[in-house]
Parts: structure tokens; sequence; C-alpha cells
């Protein structure tokens, strides 16, 4: 399990924006390549956003799918990269002064990485979660974000 935080000089709200829309996981997540489909109503409980993980033609084709959501506060995501496994994924927003500590806590619930002491877990999953946490605050900070949820 790795845990990552980051403040992000933006409201919660705009942090939560960049989640919300389901187009933009492939800017933010490390690893992903592609975004085929975003189910309607993304990010309700249920839906799933279609992607695409790794580089064309090795490419491995599966979903991620919205487990627990609380608007402007917290998104829990199942991310799947089967046959290679799954993970949970959940991201905490929490208005701080001066913007939003953004928490990820990323751990490999399925597959052969779940088997991987928690120890190599963090020192293989904790340099990806920084990175992504750093590309979500970029967009947040500088995209124009219309309002979708």
């Amino acid at each position: 399990m790795a845990k990552r935080r980051k403040l992000v000089r933006t409201s919660p709200d705009r942090v939560f924006a960049v989640l919300a829309d389901g187009w933009m996981y492939a800017s933010w997540v490390v690893g992903a390549s592609h975004i085929r489909d975003v189910d309607e109503g993304w990010p309700a409980v249920g839906t799933r956003l279609h992607h695409q993980v790794g580089p064309w033609p090795l490419h491995i084709t599966d979903v991620t799918s919205v487990r627990a959501v609380v608007p402007g506060q917290m998104l829990e995501l199942h991310a799947r990269a089967w046959p290679i496994g799954a993970a949970t994924v959940r991201l905490d927003l929490e208005p701080v002064e001066g913007g939003t500590r953004v928490t990820m806590v990323y751990e490999l619930t399925e597959g052969i990485g779940r088997y991987l002491p928690r120890r190599v877990q963090t020192a293989l999953l904790g340099p990806r979660s920084a990175e992504m946490l750093s590309r979500l605050a970029d967009i947040a900070l500088r995209r124009r974000i219309p309002a979708v949820y």
C-alpha cells in the first residue's frame, strides 16, 4: 500500500472536477494510455471508464469502476489491468489553508501484486502515486474546467 499527500493550491471543487471528467483519466494516471469510453453518469458509484494501460501494441484493455464517491471530497476506484491485477485507489480531498490536501492511498488487491509485502508495494507504488498527484495538481491549477458533476 502506498499513501501520498500533496497540497494543491486550489479548491477541492476544482480538483474534484478533474476526477469527475473520466476523459481526463489518462492525463493524470501514470500508465493509462487511452480512454475508450466513459459510462454516462461518471463518477457515480458503479460507473466505469474503459481504458488501455501500457504502450501500443502491448497495451492491456480493461476498466476502472467507482466504488465510492462524495463529490468534492472523496473518490474511491477499483482499477483493473488484468491479467496483471487490480488495485483500490482512494483520493481524499481536504480543504486546508492555501488550497486542498489531496491524499492518495493505492493498494494492490488482486493478481500477483497483492502477494507483494507492503514494504515492496510502497516502494513500487509510492513514486507512481507522487507523479499522479503532481499531474492531477497541474491539471486542476491550469485547466479551464467546466462543471461536470
